[in-house]
């Protein structure tokens, strides 16, 4: 992963530090890209602890279409919690109703609110929906992954092959404007490659966690159409560090990376729509020695 840690490195050394929404302040630069082979190894930082299995159970909650932070929250994973209770608020004020504790918002996740048309835990047209329903001016709905493996199956040269999360209609409307914009796929001698484009990138805690992701991905689309998984290919636009996590990444330039691990997929899975958490498993983790808490599996 020294991929990562040369991210790391520009920002620190030629990175401009700016103003952001959420008043901490950033040093970033415009305009980057890793490149992964995942022939040699699952993309996971051995220099960092990645919260993977919020990684995987997060990618089965974007493929299920779902927009509701009930399965996460079922599953112990909580990355989502914070703006979906935003986003309630924001909902309580414009329409006039008190809102409950941040507690027993999270315990009603899934459950009918007061507020017309919403559920406790409900995030609007987020990546699930784009992904699954993306909306058509008839009123049907495209399932773009469904399109997209019946494309790699059957049209493999094809230069359409995207999926994409930003839908301009829906932006202003999303509890959190997707950072994984689109993504696009490329089939060439039996392997299988993806290309992602990250508008806004938090490359501490975000960009981690969206390499294994997509990494993830990759794998599970060309196990399902019988291919390799070939290249991730990670194209960033805004790429930046908040400035209060610096220190923490002068520290992850001191450590030298380790080999990477190796993720397997159970075999008796045919479709990408029907993993659970427990078809997968990564298997030859070596991280570096201060990583103390193995990876919750």
């Amino acid at each position: 992963m020294r991929q990562y840690l040369e991210l790391l490195d520009t920002i620190c050394r030629e990175g401009v530090v700016r103003d952001d929404r959420t008043g901490t302040g950033t040093k970033g630069i415009f305009g980057y890209q890793m490149r992964f082979n995942l022939s040699e190894g699952f993309p996971l930082l051995t220099t960092k602890r990645v919260f993977l299995k919020g990684v995987i159970h997060e990618l089965l909650w974007f493929l299920k279409g779902d927009t509701n932070i009930k399965y996460l929250i079922e599953n112990g994973v909580h990355i989502w919690d914070s703006d979906a209770y935003r986003y309630y608020n924001e909902l309580c004020v414009k329409h006039g109703v008190l809102p409950v504790a941040m507690d027993t918002f999270l315990e009603a996740a899934g459950v009918e609110s007061p507020i017309d048309g919403y559920r406790f835990g409900d995030l609007n047209n987020v990546y699930g929906y784009q992904w699954r329903s993306w909306p058509k001016p008839d009123g049907g709905h495209i399932d773009q992954i469904a399109e997209l493996i019946e494309t790699i199956k059957h049209n493999p040269t094809s230069r359409r092959m995207i999926v994409s999360a930003w839908n301009v209609a829906d932006v202003k409307q999303m509890a959190l404007p997707p950072c994984h914009t689109m993504f696009q796929f490329f089939v060439a001698e039996g392997k299988l490659s993806c290309q992602l484009y990250q508008r806004s990138a938090d490359t501490f805690l975000g960009v981690p966690f969206n390499i294994a992701s997509y990494a993830l991905l990759t794998m599970m689309l060309a196990k399902e159409c019988g291919l390799e998984a070939g290249d991730f290919v990670h194209t960033l636009g805004d790429a930046h560090l908040y400035l209060n996590h610096l220190s923490q990444a002068a520290e992850q330039l001191s450590r030298e990376p380790r080999a990477l691990p190796r993720m397997w997929l159970n075999p008796e899975v045919k479709s990408i729509f029907d993993y659970t958490y427990d078809d997968f498993r990564l298997e030859g983790y070596d991280p570096h020695p201060t990583i103390k808490a193995p990876l919750s599996f």
